[in-house]
């Protein structure tokens, strides 16, 4: 169907959200286990947040780095998860088009950011340990300062595009989205007109912003692992993989699904496969982040137990 003459603008003006199940027994537990997921990345991730503003032995460029992830993490469940719980007991699922726009943007924008932001985390980690003595020469407060804002820049930057393309398409019959949020392949589907452009626009962007970061971590870790393997002593070794085996764990994560439902036709497109694949990059990622960093890292650890001891004494 093809839009007519003249028309630009949307007939859709709200748009309903399928979810998992249409089963209330089935959302409830849903409800549950999604509940204590979202609470558990959001308080993990705040605790990381608050132990590296309130330790400064924790006020280095890589755990500066690691506390940026961790606001990037809140961000992304939070566009996502809180209207999710709602839904999943609310007997309305529906979604106004400016709320499915800002949705779509905002998790684009924040998963965008993650993408690129995991470039610098390699990047810092090639530093550390390639040139360990020049580290904090070469990664001052100020470059930090500039990546940082850099990679937040593009992120949203993009993900503008992405989104302004997709929400200018005309919706004018169903308007049942089989997704749990308005993610652009699961949206463009229900256009009224051939979106083979915007597909292409869509994937250029995501070669750019997943491929593209994607080779430069892998670039970074084979520098990496050839300096580690030149390392004679076992102990530091050791440490310098089990640093580089947390940030490796938690990219495979995030680039793997990602990178599925991003760069692919769209003859393989697949509504129920893209919704559970979707919860990785979205919600098991924000989750591993913080049980990775702070389980296999004892200047987390010593923080924790530092201000553990502050509220003993302040009680």
């Amino acid at each position: 169907m093809r839009m007519p003459p003249g028309q630009n603008q949307s007939w859709v003006s709200e748009f309903i959200l399928l979810g998992f199940s249409s089963d209330p027994t089935t959302n409830r537990i849903l409800f549950i286990a999604f509940l204590l997921l979202y609470l558990s990345s959001v308080l993990g991730n705040g605790l990381i947040v608050t132990l590296i503003c309130l330790d400064m032995h924790l006020h280095t460029p890589m755990y500066f780095f690691l506390c940026i992830l961790s606001l990037l993490d809140m961000g992304s469940v939070t566009t996502t998860m809180p209207q999710m719980l709602v839904h999943l007991l609310a007997q309305s699922q529906t979604i106004s088009f400016a709320g499915c726009w800002l949705q779509m943007y905002m998790f684009g924008a924040l998963g965008l950011t993650e993408s690129i932001f995991f470039v610098v985390m390699a990047y810092d980690r090639y530093v550390a340990i390639c040139y360990p003595l020049r580290y904090t020469v070469i990664l001052s407060w100020g470059l930090c300062t500039r990546l940082s804002a850099g990679t937040w820049a593009c992120g949203f930057f993009f993900s503008l595009i992405h989104t302004f393309f997709t929400m200018r398409l005309p919706y004018c019959g169903p308007n049942m989205v089989n997704h749990y949020l308005c993610e652009g392949p699961s949206v463009r589907s229900l256009a009224c007109m051939d979106t083979n452009i915007i597909a292409m626009v869509d994937l250029v962007i995501s070669v750019f912003m997943v491929v593209a970061p994607l080779s430069l971590i892998v670039a970074s870790y084979i520098c990496i692992a050839q300096a580690i393997l030149k390392i004679k002593s076992m102990k530091p070794r050791c440490k310098a993989f089990s640093v580089c085996a947390s940030h490796l764990t938690v990219v495979t994560f995030f680039y793997a699904p990602a990178t599925y439902i991003y760069i692919r036709p769209n003859s393989s497109y697949s509504p129920e496969q893209d919704k559970q694949i979707s919860l990785f990059y979205n919600v098991f990622t924000a989750l591993l982040n913080p049980v990775v960093y702070s389980l296999r890292n004892k200047d987390i650890k010593r923080a924790f137990l530092k201000v553990m001891q502050r509220s003993r004494l302040a009680w």
